[in-house]
């Protein structure tokens, strides 16, 4: 979460995009910025059962993040992105879809939010929102975004495998008939798909949606100190994360 920071930071210094992927040492429940703990996780069961938790920048619904690929785009660059969070975030959406396309499935958008989810507590994936990635009407990606006038980060989750099982273990649960509403790529694809080969067709995808080339970015003694600072002052801190109090300072 620090390095996501960070790198939304240097995107709006810069005017400049980064796109990363990465995944989770440990199983880790990410709150949305503005959700209340006590309504949306078992904290007593994220401690036996070893979950980590985590408070996010952006907003939207609890997500559990292990095996996955996660995903963030920071940019400043409304040229590419358009100056509008539904266009940026339906062309996100869209490069996705291409690296999931480029694996052989067939992905869609979804057309509405439902307004019972969106004032629900429910899990991330219990419902998608406009413009997430569903695939034969299951949740296969689930995002969330923050702007700062045209400025903005998103970033998300896409699972390797489902585990449905803790995460109802460490959330309220799922609503009746809404315990298949998730899918991920091994399941789609029904056979073992790893981190690294998965995030080489979404990098794949990227570069085919927006003819473009990656830089690879080599993070400085000078970045790593910064992102150390904020790990510190924020995303380490339980006033951040259990009272969704923001620092003094980063």
């Amino acid at each position: 979460m620090a390095v996501d920071e960070y790198l939304y930071q240097q995107a709006q210094k810069k005017q400049a995009t980064y796109i990363r992927f990465y995944t989770w040492l440990r199983p880790t429940a990410s709150l949305g910025c503005s959700q209340e703990v006590s309504r949306v996780i078992n904290l007593k069961e994220c401690r036996r059962r070893g979950v980590d938790v985590v408070r996010r920048m952006t907003g939207g619904k609890m997500v559990l993040h292990h095996l996955e690929v996660t995903y963030s785009v920071s940019s400043g660059e409304t040229d590419v992105f358009t100056s509008t969070l539904e266009g940026s975030y339906r062309l996100i959406s869209e490069a996705l879809m291409k690296g999931l396309e480029l694996m052989g499935l067939e992905p869609s958008l979804a057309s509405s939010t439902s307004s019972a989810y969106a004032r629900s507590n429910l899990p991330c994936f219990a419902y998608p929102a406009r413009n997430e990635i569903e695939i034969r009407g299951k949740k296969i990606i689930g995002s969330a975004q923050k702007r700062s006038g045209s400025d903005f980060i998103q970033h998300g989750s896409i699972p390797l495998v489902t585990e449905l099982d803790l995460l109802m273990a460490i959330s309220f649960g799922l609503p009746p008939g809404r315990q298949d509403s998730l899918t991920s790529i091994s399941d789609e694809l029904e056979r073992a798909v790893s981190y690294q080969e998965a995030a080489d067709y979404f990098v794949q995808g990227f570069k085919s949606y927006f003819s473009l080339e990656f830089k690879p970015l080599v993070l400085t003694p000078s970045d790593l100190e910064q992102i150390k600072k904020i790990e510190a002052i924020k995303y380490k801190h339980p006033d951040w994360t259990l009272r969704k109090l923001a620092p003094i300072s980063i």
